[in-house]
C-alpha cells in the first residue's frame, strides 16, 4: 500500500497570516496578489519533501521521514468555512490542520469557531502564534529556527513571548485542551504543539513543517495508506469557468486513481446524482497554487490520491461546491452512496423544529451536528439559497411553536424572488459566516421569546394581595355589597375573587371607583369604592375586616417556584399570610406533588 501526502487545512481568524504563512513556503507571491492579503478563494498546495528539506536543512534529517512521507498537501482555506465544506463520508477531509493566530491579538471570534469544528470533527491539529516579530523589541532573523532566533532575543522580549504563549495556552485550556510551546511538550498525544512563527520572516516555519510531518509519521501512516488502483474518491472544491474548457471543477483526490475518460458521479444543487465523463484532468505543478490564474496547468492521464486538480467535463452546471466525487465501478452502487450520503444529511429531520441552509454538503453536516449537540430541533436542512418553499414551511413551523419559525442560512442569501416573501412573513432569518455567531444570535432570540412568554405568563396569574374594609364607609349592604377599602398589598383587579380571613367565599369584585373615574386595577395605599357580587356585610365580613384576593392553588405554585424573587416585600408577607389560611382549612394545600 501507498502512502499518501496528509492533507493539511490552515484555519484561523481574518489577517491572522493564512496566506502568508503558505506564501513563506511556497516562495510565491499569491499574497501580495490578494486584496487586504486575505484568501479569497478555495485552493490547494503541494509541497513535496525536496522542498522541505530545502527549507529545513539539517533540521529535518534528524527526523527520519523521508522514506515515510511524500510531502505535505495544503488546503489554502478562507478561514474554517472550506474546512467544513471539504468532507468525506464520515468527518473531514483534512487529515491534519494548522490553527494560526496572531500571537499580539490572541483568540478571536473565528479562532474560537475555527477549534470548535476541529474538536467536533476530533482533528488533530497544531497551533501556530504567528506575528512575533511585532512584539515590541523583537529581532527579526529571517528563515531562522525559533530555537535559533529566541536564544538571540534580550531577556524581556523572551519573557514576552512566553507571556502571550501561556495566555495561549489558558485559552486551549478553557476550550478543553492541554497545549504547551513544542520544544516543552512531554507527550504530543495528548497536549497541542504551539509553535510560535512569523509568517512574513519565515521565523520558526522550519518547526511547523517538521512537526507536521513528524505528526503523520508518528500517528497518520494507517489513516494515509491508499489503494493506488482504487477508482478515486475526491472532494469538490468548487466550480470554475475557464477559457478554452468551459465549466470546469477543483477537486481533491484523497484516495485512488483518478484517470481521463473515467465515468465520475457527483451531487447536484437539487439533491441528486449526476454523472459524467472526464475530458482532461489538470495538474498543477509542484509548489504551483491551482488558484493562481497566472500560472498554467498542465494535462495528465492520470493522477492518485492526494491530488488537487482541475476536471474538464461535460454537464457541470449544476455541480455543489462540497460534492462527493466518486468514479463509476462495477464493484459499487456508487450513485446510490452518494444519494444515501446526501440523504443522511439534508433530508427533513423532525416533525418540527427550524430550517437550516447552507451553501456546501459539508457546511450543513457541521451545522446540524452542531444544532443537535444543543438539542435544538431540525424540521429540514438543505443546500442553497433561502426560496420561497422554506419561508412557506417555516410560517408553518412557526404557526405550530413560535421558537420554531426561524431560518439558519450559512453562507447563502435569500433568493431575489423572496425577498418580499420573508419580509411579509414573521418568519426570523439568522444568516452571516460564522456558524458558531448565527446560532448565538439565535439562542439570544430564543431566550428572549421564553423571557416575553414568561413575563406575559407573570403577568396572567393571580398574585396575592389584600384590602381593607373601611369603617362606617358601607354604601350598600349586598346585592352588590358597596364599600369603602384601602389597599393593603400588591395589586387588586376587578373581577378578582375575594376571601376573609377564615378562607371563606366573599364574592366577586364587579368594579371599582374613586372621584367617579372606574378603574380597572388599585395598588396599595390607594382608597376606593368597591362592589362585590355575592358578598353580604355583616355576614361575610365585618367593617374594618381585612379580606384576601384568592390565589388559586396552580398560580401559587408558580409563583413558589418561579416567581417568587418577583414579588415585593408586602406581597410576599401577604403570599404567607394567604397559605396559612388556607393550610387551616387544608394542610396540604400548595404542597408540591412528587412529580411537581
Amino acid at each position: 500500500m501507498k502512502i499518501r501526502s496528509p492533507i493539511v487545512s490552515v484555519l484561523g481568524h481574518v489577517d491572522h497570516g493564512k496566506t502568508t504563512l503558505l506564501d513563506y513556503i511556497r516562495g510565491s507571491t499569491i499574497a501580495d496578489r490578494e486584496a487586504g492579503g486575505i484568501t479569497q478563494h478555495i485552493g490547494a498546495t503541494e509541497i513535496p519533501n525536496d522542498t522541505i528539506e530545502e527549507i529545513c536543512g539539517n533540521f529535518i534529517s534528524r527526523l527520519t521521514i523521508k522514506d515515510l512521507i511524500p510531502g505535505l498537501f495544503f488546503i489554502d482555506t478562507p478561514g474554517h468555512a472550506a474546512f467544513t465544506s471539504l468532507r468525506k463520508r464520515g468527518g473531514a477531509l483534512a487529515d491534519l490542520a494548522v490553527l494560526i493566530l496572531d500571537i499580539n491579538e490572541g483568540f478571536k471570534p473565528q479562532t474560537y469557531e475555527a477549534l470548535n469544528i476541529l474538536k467536533m470533527y476530533k482533528t488533530p491539529f497544531i497551533v501556530v502564534a504567528n506575528k512575533i516579530d511585532m512584539i515590541f523589541g523583537w529581532e527579526t532573523h529571517e528563515g531562522a529556527s525559533f530555537k535559533e532566533t529566541f536564544s538571540q532575543q534580550a531577556p524581556s522580549v523572551q519573557q514576552e513571548l512566553d507571556y502571550k504563549v501561556y495566555e495561549i495556552v489558558g485559552e486551549l485550556h478553557k476550550e478543553g485542551f492541554q497545549s504547551e510551546r513544542f520544544d516543552r511538550v512531554s507527550n504530543f498525544a495528548s497536549q497541542i504543539t504551539i509553535i510560535p512563527i512569523s509568517a512574513k520572516s519565515g521565523e520558526g516555519i522550519i518547526e511547523v513543517l517538521a512537526m507536521l510531518l513528524g505528526l503523520a509519521q508518528e500517528y497518520l501512516t494507517e489513516q494515509l495508506e491508499i489503494n493506488e488502483d482504487a477508482p478515486a474518491k475526491g472532494t469538490v472544491l468548487e466550480i470554475k469557468e475557464e477559457v478554452g474548457l468551459g465549466l470546469t471543477i477543483d477537486s481533491i483526490i484523497y484516495d485512488g486513481v483518478l484517470r481521463t475518460n473515467d465515468e465520475i458521479a457527483l451531487m447536484t444543487s437539487s439533491n441528486d446524482v449526476l454523472t459524467t465523463k472526464i475530458r482532461s484532468i489538470l495538474r498543477p505543478l509542484p509548489l504551483e497554487e491551482m488558484r493562481d490564474s497566472k500560472k498554467k496547468f498542465q494535462k495528465f492521464d492520470e493522477v492518485v490520491a492526494a491530488a488537487g486538480i482541475k476536471i474538464a467535463a461535460p454537464n457541470l452546471d449544476d455541480v455543489v461546491s462540497g460534492s462527493p466525487l466518486r468514479v463509476l465501478s462495477d464493484d459499487a452502487n456508487v450513485e446510490e452512496e452518494i444519494l444515501k450520503e446526501i440523504e443522511d444529511i439534508t433530508i427533513s429531520t423532525e416533525d418540527e423544529g427550524i430550517l437550516v441552509k447552507a451553501d456546501t454538503l459539508g457546511s450543513l453536516e457541521a451545522i446540524v451536528k452542531l444544532l443537535r449537540e444543543l438539542e435544538i430541533p431540525i424540521r429540514e436542512a438543505n443546500i442553497g439559497d433561502v426560496n420561497r418553499r422554506d419561508i412557506i414551511n417555516s410560517s408553518i413551523a412557526l404557526n405550530e411553536n413560535d421558537t420554531h419559525g426561524a431560518i439558519i442560512a450559512f453562507n447563502v442569501d435569500v433568493h431575489p424572488n423572496s425577498v418580499e416573501d420573508l419580509n411579509n412573513s414573521d418568519v426570523k432569518l439568522f444568516k452571516g459566516d460564522v456558524i458558531y455567531q448565527i446560532i448565538e444570535d439565535y439562542e439570544a432570540w430564543i431566550d428572549e421569546i421564553e423571557k416575553a412568554k414568561k413575563k406575559a405568563f407573570y403577568n396572567a396569574i393571580i398574585k396575592p394581595a389584600k384590602f381593607m374594609s373601611l369603617p362606617k364607609l358601607v354604601f350598600r349592604q349586598s346585592k352588590p355589597a358597596i364599600i369603602g377599602i384601602e389597599s393593603l398589598s400588591g395589586t387588586v383587579k376587578q373581577g378578582q375573587t375575594v376571601i376573609n380571613k377564615n378562607g371563606e367565599y366573599v364574592g366577586v369584585i364587579a368594579s371599582m371607583e374613586d372621584k367617579g373615574e372606574t378603574l380597572p386595577d388599585i395598588s396599595r395605599g390607594q382608597r376606593v369604592a368597591m362592589a362585590i357580587n355575592d358578598a353580604i356585610v355583616g355576614k361575610h365580613f365585618e367593617e374594618g375586616d381585612e379580606l384576601y384576593i384568592d390565589v388559586p392553588e396552580k398560580h401559587y405554585k408558580f409563583i413558589e417556584r418561579e416567581f417568587k424573587d418577583k414579588l415585593t416585600e408586602d406581597e410576599y408577607e401577604t403570599l404567607y399570610e394567604f397559605l396559612e389560611i388556607k393550610r387551616k382549612q387544608d394542610p396540604d394545600w400548595g404542597k408540591f406533588g412528587l412529580f411537581e
